[in-house]
This record gives structure tokens, sequence and C-alpha cells, in this order.
């Protein structure tokens, strides 16, 4: 086991699959201990027993909807006054891809709901301590949509162009209180919601799912897509006192997409 999180605290949303999964075991690998947030109760306390019992650090499950406002500053409270949260990750959310002119109201709530509004509430909620410690780390998923434009998934797009702005202007406001905020921006990460919008844009766009897929991993210079742990990497870093400097920036993991 590593050492780099040693005596750190972790609170990661989304944290019982795909990328947050990914996050939570290379930190716990890395010494930290963690409190991990997601909407089901039973995978989430699953998920925190098999990573405490493979890594030997401590896991506590804080369930509950990061959509929710009070539910989340109830749940922040609760955490912090057990054990100050030196690191918070920001993973939660969802994509659900359309043609701008047939996405409802609703969809396109929701989609802002839960990777924009999500990240205002915990982060809202998380800053105070930070703040009166003079110390944390901030780490928000993003992604290369939030650097560019892409067609059928506008909602997406604008969410995470959304947590690079507050990323940048937090990392602003934070800084003379030496909590450092930073973003993730991945490409498509080889989990289980890639593989649900992918069925989604198939969709959309009237083609096959290996097609869509075929097209995706060839637009990309490394041809294939990213690894949970290739994201996970990226996001010890930033944890680690390696990465005392580092503020306000919004880091791509795309293989170079975001530089055709």
């Amino acid at each position: 086991m590593g050492t780099r999180l040693a005596g750190k605290h972790a609170l990661i949303t989304g944290g019982s699959r795909g990328i947050g999964q990914a996050i939570a075991e290379a930190f716990a690998a890395e010494g930290c201990t963690l409190t991990l947030n997601a909407r089901d109760p039973d995978r989430l306390q699953q998920r925190c027993d098999a990573i405490a019992r493979d890594h030997g650090v401590e896991v506590v499950a804080a369930p509950c909807d990061v959509t929710d406002g009070d539910a989340v500053r109830a749940m922040v409270a609760a955490v912090d006054a057990v054990r100050p949260i030196d690191v918070l990750v920001n993973n939660a959310g969802i994509h659900v891809p359309n043609r701008f002119i047939d996405y409802s109201f609703e969809q396109f709530r929701a989609v802002m709901e839960s990777n924009v509004y999500s990240v205002f509430h915990v982060t809202q909620a998380t800053l105070p301590g930070m703040m009166e410690r003079r110390q944390g780390r901030v780490i928000n998923l993003a992604s290369s949509a939030g650097k560019w434009g892409s067609r059928n998934q506008s909602a997406y797009n604008a969410s995470k162009h959304a947590v690079v702005g507050l990323t940048r202007c937090l990392g602003l406001e934070m800084a003379p209180y030496n909590v450092l905020v930073n973003a993730i921006c991945p490409w498509i990460v080889d989990t289980d919601m890639a593989t649900g919008f992918m069925e989604q844009h198939a969709s959309v766009l009237g083609i096959g799912q290996e097609e869509l897929a075929a097209r995706f991993s060839a637009a990309a210079p490394l041809q294939r897509w990213i690894e949970p742990r290739e994201v996970a990497g990226l996001a010890v870093y930033l944890a680690s006192d390696d990465a005392s400097y580092i503020n306000g920036q919004a880091w791509a993991v795309d293989g170079g997409y975001t530089m055709i």
C-alpha cells in the first residue's frame, strides 16, 4: 500500500461505481480514509465494505441524493463532525444525449441538477470547514465536453462547461485559504455509464451501437477509450502534496483528442 494520501480523509460523490469507484480504490491504495456517497444505500455499502476489506482503510457510506441541497448539507455536516474532510471529489453526474430541439425541459434540467447544482450543493457545504482549517482540495469531474462543442449532447456539454467555469472561479476565491480547486476533463471512460449513453447516442443518430463505438475510438489519437484507473491516477496526484501549487486548472485526460 502507498502512503501519498495517508492521514487524509476524502469525500467522493458517486463513489459506488465507474470513475468514482476507481478513484475511491486508488485513494484507498494510498492510505486515504474515505466517505463514499451515492443514492443506492445497499450498493454503496457493498462497495464500501469491499474497498475497506481490500485496502485496510476505513470506508464509510453516506448515502443521499446530491441534487437535494438540504440532504447534502445534513450529510456533509455529519461527515465533517466525525472527521474533517480534506479532499472533496465531485464525481456524481448523468448524461442524457439528444438533439437540442428534441430535449424536454425536464431532461435538460435533470442534467444541470445532477452535474452542476450537485457540485454547488456539496462544495458550498464542504468549503467552510476547509476555509477554517486553511487547507483542502476540491477535485471536480468535468469532461472534455467542457472544453469543446459537440452534436446531440448540448445539455451535457453546457453542464460540464459550467463545472469548468466554477472550478476556475473557486480556484481564485479559495486560494487565500490554501484550498486548491481543480477539474479533471476525461474523454470517454470505459464504464457502464458510457455503455448506456452510447446506446442513447446511437438511437439519436439512427446507427448501430458498434458502429458508433468504432467511430468514437477512431477519433481518438490513442484509438481507444480511457480506463477508469487512468482518471483515478490524476485524482491521486491532485489530492496529494505533490500538487501543492496546482490550482484552478481543467486537466484533459483524452489522449490528445482536444488537440484535433
